[in-house]
């Protein structure tokens, strides 16, 4: 893990690395070497990427989200009315997984399409689903700040500077739509 022998404050990084040190059965792993993987960007990415989500459901489960669905209700708070496909596609979910996604939204009260043309729904938040997102958010900022303070000062800006120019210049921006 990039941030080895930093305190996290979080049971999930915590169980990550544990997790890591022995196997299923309680017996201690082999040593695995990873090679050029240690010093990869990809890989370090897709390690971090495991640990915050493994944060982000171990914090957001009182709230009871999922990355994607905490990501779609809060671009639909911010921009109500969009189109299902242009959220879709915002946010990089495929578009038959997205619309499973609205259903499970909308069956839970979070979520309201209502036709934007004669082929397609534009997503808005129920009073339930802006309760909820409210409440996401809150736990939400609290990760937020907790990562924060494990890159340290101007580290969570560098990163993010790091990651979108990273994201814009393979393929993918903040921006597309």
């Amino acid at each position: 893990m990039a941030f080895s022998g930093v305190a996290t404050g979080t049971k999930a990084i915590r169980k990550i690395k544990k997790k890591s040190a022995s196997s299923s059965n309680g017996e201690a792993s082999p040593v695995v070497a990873l090679g050029p993987l240690e010093r990869s960007i990809g890989y370090a990415l897709r390690r971090a990427q495991v640990a915050v989500f493994a944060d982000f459901r171990e914090n957001m489960g009182s709230a009871g989200l999922r990355p994607a669905q905490f990501s779609v209700l809060l671009v639909v708070r911010e921009t109500p009315g969009l189109k299902q496909s242009v959220i879709a596609d915002r946010l990089g979910i495929q578009r038959t997984n997205f619309v499973a996604m609205v259903d499970e939204l909308q069956k839970k009260g979070w979520l309201d399409r209502r036709p934007a043309d004669r082929r397609s729904y534009a997503l808005h938040l129920t009073t339930a689903g802006e309760t909820k997102i409210a409440e996401a958010l809150a736990l939400h900022s609290a990760m937020e700040r907790r990562i924060g303070r494990l890159l340290g000062p101007g580290g969570r800006a560098l990163l993010l500077d790091h990651l979108h120019s990273i994201a814009s210049t393979l393929g993918t921006t903040p921006d597309e739509g």
